[in-house]
């Protein structure tokens, strides 16, 4: 779903996507001047904290909203269709938070859902695979780290964080939690990007940051098997939340044209038509953007039903399991990736030269597509999809697969 209401969706469920949309419209209404200010988002994971999102995940036992994913990209779409860097902050925050539960520290895992419920915490993660890792020494009590990470979305916003780095000592990774106010983290403020400029995605440093055993969730396992297929599943779920938020920024970019169509594009002289809304080219134009974006949507939907199955298995979860999981991943993250671009890009022959005026802020959606889709080359997932059909082989698992 884009936008509407699911069909089968339960009151407690109707009344986070009531909440959404109340944010969502919130955000819609100044994001063009909240963007061209591009300050740091502390109002807007203020907006987010109010609003109770933020433990929409976390069990009720645990003082949450005790919902699942399928209601939570619900919620995301609503949110990244008025504003993407605040639906990439949400995503992002969920999944750290989520992603700790594949670990074998079920107690730590508890204790970080309730105090996230108690105290309303904002989680991002320090985990870029493609950056040099963080160093931990062992010291007898802990570990001391040290370090830089170029890109951690929402870290310099957060109130925790989950880190990934390499012992020195042994070249193990573990991953482990700590305050995002350790005195010794130092957030860099560089990113100065084309889009998603509200998502705090700069660079962290980390000087001699002080980890207790009981905040690290664990190793990445040395050997293939449950344990292995499950913390792989971290990855999968880092993509199809870009392809979640691919899917919004197309519907939101859509919404804001056919509005200023609806409102102010002029019919063209040679339509033969007195309003724009009743162009046949404009109509088509518009007819084919929402087919692409529902067809995206539904395959996003698949690849979520997928990666929940997997998510589910558990320990026992498979090669199999995990590789259709990846497979249908992939594929939402190339149709997606190709929607995105062409929806933002389109919707200007749609509207206009006049919707190129900075006041209107339509470019924002195109900016936030271009710079997102670049997380990660799509060419590399095209061709895990075609390396499936030649050969039968899944996606390998790597920190982007």
């Amino acid at each position: 779903m884009t936008g509407e209401d699911h069909p089968g969706a339960e009151p407690a469920a109707t009344h986070w996507l009531a909440v959404a949309d109340e944010v969502a419209r919130t955000l819609a209404g100044d994001a063009v001047e909240r963007e061209q200010a591009n300050e740091h988002p502390r109002r807007e994971v203020a907006l987010l904290r109010d609003a109770g999102l933020l433990a929409l995940l976390v069990p009720a036992e645990a003082g949450g909203a005790g919902h699942q994913w399928p209601l939570a990209h619900q919620v995301l779409r609503r949110i990244a269709a008025a504003d993407a860097s605040v639906g990439h902050l949400l995503g992002y925050h969920w999944f750290q938070l989520w992603r700790t539960r594949l670990f074998d520290r079920p107690d730590l895992t508890a204790r970080l859902e309730r105090n996230t419920a108690e105290d309303r915490l904002f989680w991002a993660g320090v985990s870029n695979p493609r950056d040099a890792a963080l160093a931990l020494t062992p010291t007898g009590r802990g570990w001391r780290v040290t370090g830089r990470k170029s890109f951690a979305t929402g870290a310099s916003v957060a109130d925790r964080l989950v880190v990934s780095g390499t012992e020195d000592t042994s070249g193990r990774k573990l991953t482990f939690v700590t305050d995002a106010a350790d005195p010794g983290i130092h957030y860099l403020g560089d990113w100065d990007n084309l889009g998603q400029r509200l998502s705090a995605s700069g660079g962290v440093e980390f000087r001699d940051v002080l980890v207790h055993p009981d905040d690290v969730l664990g190793a990445q396992p040395e050997e293939d098997g449950g344990a292995a297929h499950r913390q792989s599943l971290a990855p999968l779920g880092f993509q199809l939340l870009l392809s979640q938020l691919h899917v919004g920024i197309a519907h939101g970019a859509l919404t804001t044209a056919a509005g200023y169509t609806t409102e102010r594009t002029r019919a063209w002289s040679a339509s033969g038509v007195e309003r724009a809304v009743d162009d046949p080219h404009v109509l088509a134009g518009y007819g084919g953007l929402t087919a692409r974006i529902e067809a995206a949507a539904c395959l996003v939907d698949t690849a979520a039903e997928a990666f929940d199955a997997a998510a589910a298995a558990g320990q026992a979860l498979d090669a199999a399991t995990r590789g259709r999981a990846a497979l249908r991943i992939s594929q939402a993250k190339v149709v997606s990736t190709e929607v995105v671009n062409a929806v933002t890009t389109e919707v200007f022959e749609l509207t206009g030269a006049r919707a190129t005026a900075n006041r209107y802020g339509l470019d924002r959606f195109w900016r936030n597509a271009r710079t997102i889709t670049l997380h990660d080359p799509v060419k590399y997932k095209a061709a895990e999809i075609g390396r499936h059909l030649l050969t039968g082989h899944y996606p390998p698992v790597t920190g982007y697969s």
